[in-house]
């Protein structure tokens, strides 16, 4: 008997799922939602950022992603897992933003990605003299700078699949194209990369 209890003691204790949260928000928890929000948010942000190029637009395009996802959700059909779901949201609002802005959009070369160290594009961590740190650090400033030059759908596959690391099965979701359309894309895309960093690498 006590074996038991404490075995029913432990299950409330497993964290809730993000269908059990949309269904939450489906049944009107709001609360449910803000959860979604801090799960994702950082997530959403880094695609809207990396898509955009600058701060401000990729504040906005967030906010509209997720408000977009509370009006939608209930019409949510679990046909896919969430998170594909709101990255969609997330790349489409962001490709939307960048087309509107593109004529009058300076994106400015300087600044710098968040999180830009989880690259899938790896540069060895040889920073051990100051020349090496320095060499390091301008590599990667040069492979943001490549990666936000792209053409906006070579952009988003790398994106979605080099640098938050999704499978070209989820990336094809977001983007609705064929697993060899999302292959392809990448291997262009890697391609114009490795073009654009052929001096530094």
């Amino acid at each position: 008997m006590p074996e038991t209890k404490s075995l029913q003691v432990a299950v409330p204790g497993l964290p809730v799922s993000d269908e059990e949260m949309v269904k939450r928000v489906q049944q009107g928890n709001s609360e449910a939602f803000e959860e979604l929000v801090r799960r994702y948010e950082r997530k959403v942000y880094n695609i809207t950022y990396r898509i955009l190029g600058n701060e401000e637009d990729a504040t906005e395009a967030l906010q509209d992603t997720f408000l977009r996802a509370y009006r939608f959700l209930p019409k949510f059909g679990f046909k896919s897992s969430f998170y594909t779901w709101l990255y969609r949201i997330a790349t489409n609002v962001s490709l939307t933003k960048l087309r509107r802005r593109k004529r009058m959009e300076m994106v400015s070369l300087d600044a710098p990605l968040p999180d830009s160290e989880d690259l899938r594009f790896d540069v060895p961590d040889t920073g051990q003299t100051p020349e090496e740190v320095f060499a390091q650090k301008r590599l990667r400033e040069k492979l943001d700078q490549a990666v936000r030059e792209l053409p906006e759908e070579y952009r988003a596959v790398v994106i979605l699949r080099d640098l938050e690391g999704l499978s070209n099965e989820e990336v094809g979701r977001i983007l609705k194209l064929s697993v060899p359309a999302v292959k392809s894309r990448l291997h262009r895309a890697r391609l114009a990369l490795r073009e654009k960093l052929s001096g530094y690498i």
